[in-house]
């Protein structure tokens, strides 16, 4: 994918929903408060390889389709000339089964019509799906990895939410189970 209108010199807008709000670990021009239209935000991504081990799997975000949902999150414009490098930063950052998916955005600003989203669905071999709360906060609370504690990313997480305004019942419930 390019960049908003398949024009390789055009900027790119980056969606993140989990640890790119609170950790971006790549440089952007602008950043803006953004919304995804119809999916929702849901732990059910095994992490081996930052909030996790092999052997010890931790739990991160994903996106789930759900029809009338709005998942908040932050938008990042990337230079034209810096596309590249994002991309291949963000490939490895993301390689435990999450892809590039385009997605058109909401912002105070007006609209961001194409944007990239890394998201991990169920054909891949870390999705663990719909697990019970109680379920995904037993493993968190243990689970760390080379990025650090599964509980730090979820209060973190919390944090950046509580900070904006926004309310995600299912981080909620899972910070409150911790």
């Amino acid at each position: 994918m390019t960049g908003e209108s398949g024009d390789s010199d055009a900027p790119m807008w980056i969606f993140g929903y989990g640890s790119l709000i609170f950790r971006p670990s790549f440089p952007y021009e602008e950043r803006r408060e953004a919304w995804l239209r119809d999916w929702s935000r849901r732990f059910w991504q095994s992490s081996t390889d930052h909030r996790g081990v092999p052997e010890a799997p931790g739990r991160v975000v994903t996106l789930v389709p759900e029809p009338g949902a709005r998942c908040w999150g932050m938008a990042y414009r990337i230079a034209s000339e810096r596309v590249a490098e994002v991309l291949t930063h963000l490939d490895w950052r993301e390689q435990g089964g999450y892809e590039r998916h385009p997605v058109a955005l909401e912002t105070r600003e007006g609209p961001i019509p194409q944007a990239v989203v890394y998201l991990a669905g169920p054909s891949n071999p870390q999705y663990v799906g719909p697990l019970t709360v109680a379920e995904i906060a037993a493993v968190v609370r243990s689970a760390h990895g080379p990025s650090g504690s599964n509980r730090e990313y979820v209060q973190r997480l919390a944090e950046a939410l509580a900070q904006a305004g926004e309310h995600d019942a299912h981080v909620a419930e899972l910070l409150r189970l911790l």
